[in-house]
C-alpha cells in the first residue's frame, strides 16, 4: 500500500520518495506569496548519499510517503563497513552507512539503544530519544563566583560533540544534550 500526503502535510522527519529516490525532510516552511498559490519549501537530504537539496511543493501536490519499519537496535561499534547495530530481539547485525548518519553519530555511544528505520529491508536512518546523557571529557575549570545564569563555556563530550555548558560544569560530569538541537539541557541526575 502506498501512502500519499499533500504538499502542506510535509513535516521534518518524514521520509518521502521523489523521482524514485528516498529523502528525509530536514525542514519544511509554508510560504504564501502575495499573488499565486501557497507552497511548501522543503529542505531534503537524500538517504543514499547524504546530499541536500531544496524543493518547492504545491499545497495540492501529492507526495509519496515511504513505508517504514522501525526496529529497536543496539549500537555496537564503528567498522569500515559502517556503523554496526544489533537487533535486540533476533541478534541480527546490520551495518549503516556513516553518510546516512551525518552529524547524528555524535549522539551515539556503544551499547546505546536506538530505533533504526528500514525501508524495503534497507536501513535508512536512526531515530534517537529526545535527549542523551554524555560525559564531559574536556572543559575549562569553573570560574570563581560564576553563577548558573552567567555566560557559558565550551565542553567536549565523550563522543567528540562540543556543546556550550554553564560555568559550574566540570570534567567527568554527565550532562543531558538535546538530540534535535544539539544543545545542553541540564546536568544528569545521579
Amino acid at each position: 500500500m502506498v501512502a500519499f500526503i499533500n504538499g502542506n502535510g510535509l513535516r521534518p522527519g518524514h521520509v518521502i520518495k521523489v523521482k524514485g529516490d528516498l529523502y528525509r525532510v530536514m525542514s519544511a516552511e509554508h510560504r504564501t506569496p502575495g499573488k499565486g498559490k501557497a507552497s511548501m519549501q522543503a529542505k531534503l537530504r537524500k538517504l543514499k548519499d547524504g546530499t541536500q537539496t531544496e524543493i518547492k511543493f504545491r499545497a495540492d501536490e501529492s507526495v509519496e510517503r515511504a513505508e517504514m519499519e522501525q526496529v529497536e537496535m543496539e549500537y555496537l561499534y564503528d567498522d569500515p563497513a559502517g556503523l554496526c547495530f544489533m537487533n535486540c530481539e533476533t541478534y541480527e547485525q546490520t551495518f549503516l552507512n556513516e553518510k546516512i548518519m551525518g552529524d547524528d553519530k555524535k549522539f551515539l555511544l556503544p551499547n546505546a539503544k536506538v530505533t533504526v528505520e528500514f525501508c524495503d529491508d534497507s536501513p535508512i536512518g536512526v531515530s534517537f530519544p529526545e535527549a542523551v546523557e554524555l560525559k564531559v571529557t574536556d572543559t575549562e575549570p569553573p570560574l570563581k563566583g560564576a553563577t548558573a545564569s552567567g555566560s557559558g563555556k565550551p565542553a567536549t563530550l565523550e563522543t567528540g560533540l562540543v556543546v556550550t555548558v554553564p560555568q559550574f560544569i566540570q570534567i567527568g560530569e554527565v550532562v543531558r544534550v538535546s538530540t534535535t538541537s544539539g544543545e545542553y539541557l541540564e546536568r544528569a541526575k545521579k
